[in-house]
C-alpha cells in the first residue's frame, strides 16, 4: 500500500497567487493538476461536496457516505484515501467507524487559485 502523499496547497505565501497571477512554474502545475484530478471524478466530486457541505469543522462518518452511491464500501474508502492524498480532505478511525472532514482553508485556497481579478467598474 502506498503511503505517498501531497503537499498541501497553502503551507507558504506563493500557494496564495492567483491563475492569472503569473504562469505556473513546473512543480506547481504538477502539484494543482494532482488537486484536480482528485476533484476530476464523478464520484469524488461528490463525496468531497458531501463531506464540504457539514460546514467549517463538520464531520461526516464514512456510514452516512456510503449509502449515497451504488459502490462498494471498499470502493468508496479508496475514493476517499485520494481525496485524502490530494490533500484535500483528513479522517480519523473511532472505533468502527472513520469520520472526515475538509482540511481548513482548502477550499477558500482552490477558490482564490480560480479567481481572476474584476476589472475596476465592471459588475462581478
Amino acid at each position: 500500500m502506498s503511503k505517498q502523499e501531497l503537499q498541501v496547497l497553502g503551507q507558504d505565501a506563493a500557494c496564495c497567487a492567483g491563475l492569472s497571477a503569473a504562469p505556473l512554474d513546473e512543480d506547481r502545475a504538477t502539484d494543482l493538476a494532482k488537486v484536480f484530478k482528485a476533484l476530476g471524478d464523478p464520484v469524488r466530486l461528490r463525496l468531497m461536496s458531501m463531506i464540504a457541505s457539514r460546514g467549517r469543522g463538520g464531520e461526516v462518518c464514512v456510514c452516512e457516505l456510503t449509502p449515497a452511491f451504488d459502490l462498494s464500501q471498499p470502493t468508496i474508502s479508496h475514493h476517499l484515501k485520494l481525496l485524502r492524498q490530494a490533500g484535500l480532505i483528513d479522517c480519523e478511525r473511532r472505533g468502527t467507524w472513520v469520520y472526515y472532514w475538509v482540511l481548513p482553508g482548502v477550499l477558500d485556497r482552490l477558490a482564490a487559485f480560480l479567481t481572476t481579478p474584476q476589472p475596476a467598474g465592471t459588475a462581478a
